[in-house]
């Protein structure tokens, strides 16, 4: 079964995920990452200027050759059931990612901002009301 990770309360969720994304990869992890199109368009420019020291290897699903994305650990889709079912899915879209039981972690990043909070207690709601028992990661904490 997916286990499934809540982290919320952050500031800003792209460069949240860029921190998540950066520290995945140091550690060998493989991650898809999924959301709206013109969110992770400016996700991949993040992931390109994030930090002047460190580069998160990625690309966009659609518009690599298979190689690159066979070779990126980390591949932005808006379209989860065509990426490849990689151990890590990241989750910055609004619903509940289809085929998301295909991987073996799931993490919904969630701001502070009130509307994305409440889009979140849905998915909460629709991971319970199916048996998956969440891990609550609260970044306001940790700050």
């Amino acid at each position: 079964m997916t286990e499934i990770a809540f982290h919320f309360n952050a500031p800003d969720k792209l460069a949240y995920a860029c921190r998540l994304l950066r520290k995945a990869v140091a550690g060998g992890a493989r991650a898809v990452v999924s959301g709206p199109d013109d969110m992770l368009a400016r996700l991949d420019q993040q992931l390109w200027t994030f930090s002047a020291l460190d580069f998160v290897p990625h690309c966009m699903l659609g518009s690599s050759p298979d190689r690159v994305l066979a070779a990126s650990p980390v591949v932005l889709a808006v379209d989860v059931l065509q990426a490849p079912a990689l151990p890590v899915l990241v989750n910055l879209a609004d619903l509940v990612p289809a085929g998301f039981e295909r991987f073996e972690r799931l993490i919904e990043v969630v701001s502070n901002d009130e509307e994305d909070r409440a889009l979140a207690r849905g998915r909460w709601k629709h991971y319970v009301a199916r048996g998956y028992t969440i891990v609550r990661h609260d970044l306001e904490l940790k700050e």
